[in-house]
């Protein structure tokens, strides 16, 4: 690692008129700042004091990192123990309103003027919300609901979020770079996406190091879904010069990475290679390049427990299959393929990777490749691996139409039979 820290923008193109299916050229997105170089406590503690001049810090880190390690601990010696107002030890999954709201409230009594979190998931989708309930003064469900991108009763004046949030992630599922945040509402269970200006992390810390705490398998798979943002961005018809360069920067960057990650999980430079490849796949989908079918149907999947990550290493390699026999009359489809399968043969320990399972460069396709990846990093394939029936696909083919990016998948999802097929390909 360097001895001294980076500090730059995440992102230096603006960002599309589209995100995730929902219209943003009338909203104002935050371009987070990246740090690296430093490790995590002292980069917080440093933007803390001279960056934000906070002085009154609430914490929100991973229940684990809290339990197990000393990660916390560190953090709020960095920061100074007269500086941290409150520190909140995890969220439960998918973030529910309820503890959004509790949190808030927190923060609102003790006057917190900075917040950070620790962690991934579902604790960087729950404090974005939580500085837009401090903006808005939103403290009850009621009131939350109605900034909820499924409203009809949005207030006519959303206040931007002034308190800055600190994110520092433990994974590479890429949260931290999107201002879009979902909650859950308690009463329903219903999920919900949240976006409005001004929401999102103003700097992203990254520590390789630090990561050494994540268990392998999240890590692994969370790695997997960004090699999938940077997959379905170089396939997608809606490409762009640009986005293509980005996205193939970042697959040679996780592909490889992650490969040497699972090899040495103590290869501290692998971690890096990944952590900085995460906003590459990120800033395709913030640019407005439509994902495709492996997102639609993943999207699905997470309400019967699957993490996100794992959808991507079931669904990923099926959906290129489908795409590459249903798309031959579409010579774009098998162009694009054909570069993502020349970019991992390119890559010499993906390449010792693909022909340790007996792959040929004349003879495998893109879906194979990916395959031969995932299994080498040693991630379930199957649904029957993640103990689900065969019985749920009629169902989970039909909620899959309703996904905003079903319809933009290469070879257009339009019909329950074309998931159908795709989900028998990994039953």
């Amino acid at each position: 690692m360097p001895e001294s820290e980076t500090y730059r923008p995440a992102f230096t193109d603006p960002p599309g008129t589209n995100l995730a299916g929902i219209p943003i050229s009338n909203l104002k997105l935050l371009t987070p700042y990246l740090s690296y170089g430093l490790q995590y406590d002292e980069a917080c503690a440093k933007h803390i004091k001279g960056t934000y001049k906070a002085s009154r810090v609430y914490i929100v880190a991973s229940g684990t990192l809290a339990s197990k390690t000393d990660k916390v601990d560190r953090l709020v010696k960095a920061i100074g123990k007269d500086l941290v107002v409150g520190l909140r030890r995890g969220i439960t999954p998918h973030t529910p309103w309820s503890e959004i709201l509790q949190i808030a409230a927190e923060c609102r009594q003790a006057e917190a003027d900075c917040i950070v979190t620790l962690g991934a998931g579902s604790i960087t989708d729950g404090c974005k919300l939580v500085v837009l309930c401090l903006a808005n003064d939103i403290r009850d469900p009621e009131q939350l609901a109605r900034y909820s991108v499924e409203s009809r009763n949005v207030p006519d004046r959303v206040v931007e979020p002034t308190v800055p949030l600190i994110t520092i992630p433990t994974s590479l599922s890429g949260g931290e770079y999107f201002s879009l945040a979902g909650g859950t509402e308690d009463s329903t269970h219903h999920k919900h996406g949240f976006l409005h200006s001004g929401m999102g992390s103003k700097l992203i810390i990254l520590d390789p190091d630090l990561c050494r705490t994540t268990p392998e398998y999240h890590w692994l798979s969370t790695g997997v879904r960004s090699i999938d943002h940077c997959v379905e961005a170089l396939c997608s018809l809606g490409g762009t010069p640009q986005s293509d360069i980005n996205a193939e920067d970042g697959l040679r960057l996780l592909a490889s990475g992650l490969l040497e990650c699972k090899a040495d999980p103590d290869d501290v430079e692998a971690r890096r290679k990944c952590q900085l490849a995460v906003s590459l796949g990120m800033g395709c989908i913030r640019a407005g390049v439509p994902m495709g079918g492996s997102h639609a149907v993943g999207h699905q999947l997470g309400p019967l427990g699957v993490p996100h990550g794992v959808t991507s290493c079931i669904m990923c390699p099926a959906v290129m299959k489908y795409n590459l026999k249903h798309g031959a009359n579409r010579p774009d489809i098998a162009k694009r393929q054909k570069r993502v399968v020349d970019i991992l043969w390119s890559e010499t320990n993906v390449a010792k990777s693909l022909e340790a399972a007996s792959l040929s460069r004349e003879g495998a396709d893109l879906g194979d490749l990916l395959d031969a990846i995932i299994r080498a990093l040693g991630l379930p394939r199957s649904l029957k691996k993640l103990s689900i029936s065969s019985d749920v696909i009629p169902a989970l083919s039909k909620r899959a139409l309703d996904d905003f990016w079903s319809p933009t998948n290469p070879v257009p999802l339009l019909k329950a039979e074309q998931v159908q097929e795709i989900l028998e390909m990994v039953a």
